[in-house]
């Protein structure tokens, strides 16, 4: 099974959501997905949901001169789609759409209303037919995890990827610890609070303004390196122009002072008690 996380590998992906729907923006998309991948950025995330296809349409143009080996793809599919022959055809019309004839990880957007046994079966199927590399999960809370990993090959999951930022914390408390003692890599979908209610009132806190200036960097690029403080979390900001993702690799370099977590802890405070899984 393909490995999410290494030693080698950026901690921050392309994430595509809302990304080819305006072909007004579509130029500026596509740059900016493969100034990504120049600089080192390999981890591009999509899904069939995005736009109906239009996102994986978008990776597709903007990957089809790349070496596919440069490149980490992982996609998405619908719960709806989440047993055969469904599962298969969406498997396949994202092949299309994308260009390319395997993906390195293909995952469930969220829990479905089939057997999970079926769906993970049918996964596990793909991946010794190398038409996916690994599979795994998304918007699984701790039960959830813990009723796959009891379902044969359940343990291949490679990833579980959900909403979590600086003011959205709640698998702090059970989630990631959980994943952490399992080794299952997190994929941190908004890392800047992008299309969460939330967003303007952390850009607007002065504590986490005054740590952006004393770093000369944007408030942004504080909280994406607050969000992959942490060696397990691959964080998938939206990356639609050359300037966010050149932001977003220096955000990677950034390093927060214990006296600046502890401010920011006491500005947007670790949950203490269980939460529901947030959703964007």
């Amino acid at each position: 099974m393909v490995q999410l996380l290494n030693k080698d590998r950026f901690p921050i992906g392309m994430g595509t959501w809302h990304m080819g729907d305006t072909s007004a923006k579509r130029k500026q998309e596509i740059e900016a997905i493969r100034h990504g991948v120049d600089i080192g950025m390999e981890i591009i995330d999509t899904a069939e949901m995005y736009g109906e296809g239009n996102s994986e349409r978008l990776v597709g143009e903007a990957i089809k001169n790349i070496s596919r080996e440069d490149i980490f793809l992982i996609s998405k599919f619908y719960p709806h789609h989440a047993k055969e022959p469904d599962l298969g055809r969406s498997l396949q019309q994202s092949l299309r759409r994308l260009g390319t004839d395997y993906l390195d990880m293909y995952l469930l957007h969220w829990r479905s209303n089939y057997p999970l046994e079926q769906t993970i079966d049918t996964l596990e199927k793909y991946v010794e037919q190398g038409v996916i590399r690994s599979w795994g999960v998304s918007n699984f809370d701790v039960a959830d995890i813990q009723e796959m990993w009891n379902i044969k090959g359940g343990q291949h999951c490679a990833a579980n990827q959900v909403l979590y930022n600086i003011s959205s914390r709640g698998i702090e408390y059970d989630l990631l610890p959980m994943q952490k003692r399992q080794s299952l890599p997190t994929i941190a979908y908004a890392p800047i609070a992008q299309g969460d209610t939330r967003g303007d009132s952390i850009v607007e806190n002065q504590v986490i303004q005054a740590i952006a200036k004393q770093h000369h960097v944007t408030v942004f690029q504080i909280m994406l390196a607050w969000t992959i403080r942490h060696d397990d979390i691959l964080a998938i900001p939206q990356s639609s122009d050359t300037k966010h993702i050149q932001e977003n690799m220096e955000a990677a370099t950034i390093q927060l002072s214990n006296e600046e977590l502890t401010l920011l802890d006491a500005e947007f405070p670790a949950p203490t008690s269980k939460m529901p899984l947030d959703i964007i």
